[in-house]
């Protein structure tokens, strides 16, 4: 069963809203097995969504609509409905009861503009909210299955593990499941990520394999469908053992076992603490590390350290090692990293100085320098970075977090 997810709403579009739905949705038809092919975006306008309900219904086997079926006069997806299905619109004085009471109970009169959420669809089935007062709708145009759900995450989510996903598994005769498995690696481009693997991505059809980069990292996803989910299991095992020789240590982790949670298990393993010292980024490998819940046992703290007299007032750089040097340099960047540890009472530290950009900073706009310092021993490296200043500064904190995991396995030292 093919499956499409359209998406309403003007907010959407201009970005002030992150569609968070779309992935949700999307997670969940694939574990339950249902092909999903596309999603769309569409604004608040009922001609042009009423334009995208003909088109996905027209190609799909269902439609699962978000958004739009609230009180106000900019919820249009009642309307278009109305029109692609060629249907009249109809109330529902046993759901507009249903308001009433809801709001009674609440102890609040109920606005007038609420009964718009029990008009529906003429043969539209309602399909009941627990978590507010908008009822789903779902009807049947030509062969296509639509159901139009809330926008609210909290009130969606739930009508779409327990009304939506049955009916479609149902219909779908079953369907399966798909599993994937993502494969974290650092330190090489994508494209020759893709030369190392590429015969192994022609020469699959289940599982596949898929590359995503993002941030610095590249990612590959190896998805695989089957009746359940340990024989899916069992045809990404092979792949994945196939990917991991070839490819060796460039592969740091796997599913959810980001950098940011390796970096901290491994201080945890040994008993250290982890501290920052930071200027061009200012402060993103802090708060990348802090991000993850329960890092309070090992991050100590961080410096960020912007302006000049920071670094040598705080963490203690050498005013001499800056008047020789300068502040993008490896000499500089080694001593703030000690200078955190010190200062923070850190077994570990890492430092980051350099020239995002656009303006040169005694360096090239994108130079960036990454010290490391361990109790076994400390380096430093320093990279050229394309892009803007915020891809430049992205690209750092990921390269910073992965060479502070190669310094506390020691890797680094040895490499």
């Amino acid at each position: 069963m093919n499956v499409e997810v359209l998406a309403v709403g003007t907010e959407l579009l201009l970005g002030q809203i992150v569609n968070g739905n779309a992935a949700e949705i999307g997670d969940r038809l694939a574990s339950s097995g249902l092909d999903h092919y596309r999603q769309t975006v569409v604004g608040d306008n009922v001609e042009r969504i009423t334009a995208a309900i003909r088109e996905a219904t027209g190609r799909a086997d269902a439609l699962i609509i978000t958004g739009g079926i609230g009180p106000t006069q900019d919820d249009l997806t009642r309307e278009a409905l109305c029109a692609a299905a060629g249907v009249s619109m109809e109330f529902s004085e046993e759901y507009a009861d249903h308001l009433r009471v809801w709001w009674e109970r609440r102890g609040r009169e109920m606005p007038a503009s609420n009964l718009r959420q029990a008009e529906h669809p003429a043969g539209a089935t309602l399909i009941a909210n627990a978590k507010g007062t908008a009822p789903g709708l779902r009807l049947r145009i030509g062969g296509c299955w639509v159901f139009a759900l809330p926008g609210v995450p909290q009130e969606m989510l739930p009508m779409v593990d327990e009304h939506v996903l049955p009916h479609l598994v149902a219909e779908a005769g079953g369907g399966g499941v798909i599993v994937s498995r993502l494969l974290r690696t650092w330190g090489e481009s994508e494209s020759r990520i893709a030369e190392i693997v590429g015969d192994l991505y022609e020469g699959h059809t289940n599982p596949t394999l898929a590359f995503l980069a993002s941030g610095g990292e590249i990612k590959l996803r190896i998805t695989a469908r089957a009746g359940d989910a340990a024989a899916a299991e069992a045809l990404i095992a092979p792949l994945e053992s196939e990917i991991r020789r070839r490819l060796g240590r460039l592969v740091f982790g796997a599913g959810d076992d980001t950098i940011e949670r390796i970096v901290l298990r491994l201080c945890a393993e040994r008993g250290w603490s982890v501290a920052t010292a930071e200027s061009a980024t200012g402060g993103l490998v802090a708060a990348a590390l802090t991000a993850v819940p329960g890092s309070s046992a090992v991050v100590r703290g961080g410096v960020v350290a912007y302006h000049p007299d920071v670094k040598t007032g705080t963490l203690g750089v050498s005013p001499e090692t800056v008047a020789r040097f300068g502040l993008v340099s490896a000499e500089t960047a080694l001593e703030m990293a000690e200078g955190a540890r010190r200062v923070l009472g850190a077994d570990v530290a890492v430092a980051v100085t350099g020239s995002a950009g656009p303006d040169t900073l005694e360096q090239p706009a994108g130079t960036m320098v990454i010290a490391v310092a361990t109790p076994e021993g400390s380096r430093v490296r320093v990279s050229r970075w394309p892009g803007d200043r915020e891809r430049v500064r992205v690209y750092t904190t990921t390269a910073a977090l992965h060479l502070l995991r190669l310094g506390i396995t020691g890797e680094w030292w040895s490499g």
